[in-house]
């Protein structure tokens, strides 16, 4: 694995060797977000441009000379989109969100420019055609007509879909692959326990939320979920929040809110799964989601919106509840329906084995083999 920061001290990770490497890899993430300086009504929401030269990343890959290079992330300065066609082997990229086929946008939302030629942004606030998001898509056009050794994997059925319809990647090899899990990781644990590590309530019925910048990130929906939990019927229910520690400004609702803050291991994860009753997902857009996925490995039904690759993972009132996008009524329907209807764990029992049956890492692992392999075979 090839990174532009490493942190750990695992050998089979290279990351920048000398200080002057590591020094000017720490800064790249903020001069290619310099362009962006200029657009004073952009909103929040992540873009990227990958415009900043000098990278040592594509000159590693070769002289490592892999048989496939499978990309995941190339934002935050990584390298420039025009040293793709650099690489000398077979290129995989596992999309996990919208980036590749966008002028920038890492979560188009509604916006569906991105079929055409992106410009007049709204994520850029532009009310230029010939804006940065148009200048991407060119440079993007560009380079991808000449990449003939691309595989395109969307995580999820929904990403792939869009990415087909892109004018960007449209007539490319796109196929589906999910991330894998590890199930002898995430698994079911003994509620009661579980809660004792935590100090949660043992007799309350427990919803859980959780993301990086739970609360603070407006795509993972934190508003739509205060608005269910005031519309739940069900008594005696509290919710649990991980990813931000206790808000500023406590939201004004009947319900109790335990604020964990982050969380940085995986048992911590896996006990807080199997401590709740049902896990809430109400983001905006989801590509695979990882709390979904983790969550049912736990055997805990999730409630989400029916946006994104969600569907791939919820089977509605099977393992969870599929809620009408952005309808926090819908969300709250979703909630006290799982409450009242996973007698006997049968929801439960239902979420692990989706899990088990599509997500499992050994099966998972398989399916990526032979696409290695047949590119091997077909560049050989």
């Amino acid at each position: 694995m090839l990174v532009q920061n490493k942190k750990s001290d695992d050998l089979t990770v290279i990351g920048p060797e000398s200080i002057t490497e590591k020094s000017i890899n720490m800064v790249r993430p903020i001069i290619d977000r310099y362009p962006l300086n200029k657009y004073y009504h952009k909103t929040s929401s992540p873009f990227s441009i990958a415009w900043f030269p000098f990278s040592s990343i594509v000159k590693k890959i070769n002289r490592i000379d892999p048989d496939v290079v499978h990309l995941h992330w190339i934002c935050g300065g990584l390298f420039r989109i025009e040293e793709l066609q650099k690489i000398n082997a077979p290129i995989v990229w596992s999309l996990h969100d919208d980036w590749a086929f966008t002028g920038g946008c890492h979560i188009k939302f509604g916006c569906e420019k991105y079929k055409a030629s992106c410009g007049v942004c709204p994520n850029l606030g532009s009310n230029k055609k010939n804006d940065l998001s148009r200048k991407i898509w060119n440079r993007k056009k560009k380079v991808y007509s000449k990449l003939n050794n691309l595989t395109i994997i969307g995580l999820s059925k929904w990403l792939q879909t869009c990415a087909r319809n892109s004018s960007l990647l449209s007539g490319k090899n796109i196929i589906n692959l999910p991330n894998p899990i590890d199930v002898d990781v995430f698994k079911p644990f003994n509620r009661q326990a579980s809660r004792k590590l935590w100090n949660l309530p043992q007799k309350n019925d427990l919803i859980l939320f959780g993301a990086l910048g739970a609360t603070s990130d407006k795509n993972k929906g934190y508003t739509l979920l205060l608005e269910g939990l005031n519309k739940i019927r069900s008594r005696d229910v509290e919710c649990v929040v991980f990813g931000n520690g206790d808000p500023k400004h406590l939201p004004n609702i009947s319900r109790r809110i335990h604020y964990l803050g982050q969380l940085s291991d995986e048992v911590s994860l896996v006990t807080l799964y199997n401590a709740v009753s049902v896990m809430v997902v109400p983001s905006l857009q989801e590509n695979l989601s990882n709390t979904i996925l983790e969550s049912l490995a736990c055997g805990i039904p999730v409630v989400c919106f029916d946006v994104g690759g969600n569907r791939d993972l919820v089977e509605h009132q099977v393992n969870g509840y599929l809620a009408k996008p952005y309808d926090g009524a819908d969300i709250a329907e979703g909630i006290d329906w799982v409450l009242n209807n996973n007698e006997n764990g049968k929801l439960s029992i239902n979420a692990r084995k989706k899990v088990l049956d599509d997500y499992e890492s050994k099966k998972v692992a398989k399916r990526y083999i032979s696409l290695y392999k047949r590119l091997t075979f077909t560049n050989n």
